[in-house]
C-alpha cells in the first residue's frame, strides 16, 4: 500500500459496499478523506463548506439557548461537529443508518471523530433517519412528546438524487408534514442538496412551512479551477 494511499474501512451494508479512504492530493499537498458507496463518490473532506453552512445558517435563524438538535446523516461529521461549535446547543442527536459510519468516527478514523463522540451533548442513533420521521409516537429513539429546535439533513445527493428509493416520500408534502411535527414552534428544518436550487421542491416546502427558502453555496473547486454550488434549504 503507498504511503499516499490508505483505505481505512471498507464494510459491505445493506446500501452497498462502503469504504473510508485516506490520500494525499499531490496538487494541494493536503491528506483527503472520502467516502464511496460502491463506484460513487458520497463525500470529500476538500468540499465541506456547505455542509458546515448547513449548521451556521440553521442555527442562526434561531433565538435563545437550551436548543436541542437533531442531524440527519453523519458521514465525514462536519455538519455535526458545526452544530456543537454553537455554545447555545444542549443537544445533538445524529441518526446515521449505518453502524459502519458511527464506528468511524469512535474508533477515530476521521478528523475530529473522537471530539465528535466525547463531547457529551451528543447522541449517536444508528437508525434510518427516514423511517424515523415517518414512526409514530413512541416508536422513534426518543421520549414520545419531545420536540426539536432544528432537524438538520444531509443523506440525499438532493431531493431527486436519492441514496435510495425510499426516501423519496420524505421529500413529498406528506413527508415533510411528519418532519413539522417533530419542531417546536417557531422551530428551523435544514437540507443540504448538491447543485443549484430546486424550484419544484422548494415550492412544495412552502406548502408545509410558513417561511423556506434556498441559499446557494459556493466554494472553490480546487479539481475545476473555479466553483462549485450547493444549495441550502432553510424552512420554519
Amino acid at each position: 500500500m503507498s504511503a499516499r494511499f490508505a483505505e481505512l474501512d471498507w464494510q459491505q451494508t445493506p446500501l452497498g459496499a462502503i469504504c473510508l479512504r485516506r490520500r494525499t492530493e499531490p496538487r494541494l499537498g493536503v491528506e483527503v478523506y472520502e467516502v464511496k458507496l460502491d463506484d460513487e463518490f458520497l463525500m470529500s473532506s476538500l468540499f465541506t463548506v456547505a455542509e458546515v453552512e448547513l449548521a451556521r445558517r440553521g442555527l442562526a435563524l434561531l433565538a435563545g439557548t437550551d436548543l436541542d438538535v437533531v442531524v440527519g446523516g453523519l458521514g465525514l461529521g462536519y455538519t455535526a461537529r458545526a452544530v456543537l461549535d454553537d455554545a447555545r446547543v444542549r443537544s445533538m442527536s445524529v441518526v446515521e443508518v449505518l453502524p459502519e459510519v458511527i464506528d468511524w468516527h469512535r474508533r477515530d478514523l476521521v478528523p475530529g471523530g473522537a471530539t465528535l463522540v466525547q463531547d457529551p451533548r451528543t447522541r449517536l442513533v444508528a437508525d434510518d433517519f427516514f423511517a424515523v420521521v415517518a414512526a409514530g409516537e413512541g416508536e422513534r429513539p426518543w421520549q414520545p412528546g419531545v420536540r426539536f429546535h432544528a432537524v438538520l439533513l444531509d443523506v440525499d445527493h438532493s431531493p431527486r438524487h436519492l441514496l435510495h428509493p425510499a426516501h423519496a416520500r420524505f421529500y413529498t408534502a406528506e413527508g415533510l408534514h411528519e418532519l413539522a411535527a417533530l419542531l417546536h414552534d417557531g422551530g428551523v428544518f435544514g437540507l443540504w442538496a448538491d447543485g443549484r436550487p430546486d424550484g419544484d421542491f422548494l415550492a412544495v416546502l412552502g406548502q408545509v412551512f410558513e417561511d423556506a427558502r434556498a441559499d446557494v453555496v459556493e466554494f472553490a473547486n480546487f479539481y475545476t479551477g473555479g466553483t462549485s454550488s450547493s444549495t441550502v434549504y432553510l424552512a420554519r
